[in-house]
């Protein structure tokens, strides 16, 4: 079993704070680059939707990995890291994490896409601020 498959997880099963986490899914929506303004300056980034057979989760994608996931398209991400924001858990993808497209039977269609999404326990973003370990 390689690295990456034993740190693949299903969609409803994430949780914030993980690291070096891999899913794999049908991007259910993915929208353009744009730039951002953070505490340490502006920052390019992208959102998408991505699910799987036991749910969906938003990813977003920063820096040079911005605006290049394909809605439609089934995609493993690997090397991405898990936050919280407003009670449910998000994906991260940057310059160390990889997405590989898939063929198509790797993922359920759209349609039978349950709408549940992992969710963080509420306080999970006030006990720990910042990205002070990550770069984007």
């Amino acid at each position: 079993m390689s690295e990456q498959e034993k740190n693949r997880k299903s969609i409803i099963d994430l949780k914030p704070g993980e690291e070096d986490v891999t899913i794999k899914g049908r991007v259910l929506e993915a929208g353009p680059a744009r730039v951002i303004q953070t505490r340490k300056g502006p920052r390019t980034i992208s959102d998408a939707v991505i699910g799987d057979e036991t749910g969906r989760v938003k990813v977003t994608a920063w820096g040079s990995k911005a605006g290049t996931i394909e809605e439609g398209k089934v995609v493993e991400i690997s090397g991405a890291w898990t936050t919280a924001y407003r009670g449910q858990v998000q994906v991260n993808i940057g310059r160390r994490s990889e997405v590989k497209e898939l063929g198509d039977e790797e993922a359920p269609p759209a349609e039978e896409i349950p709408e549940d999404a992992p969710t963080a326990p509420e306080n999970w973003g006030r006990q720990r601020r910042g990205f002070s370990r990550r770069t984007y």
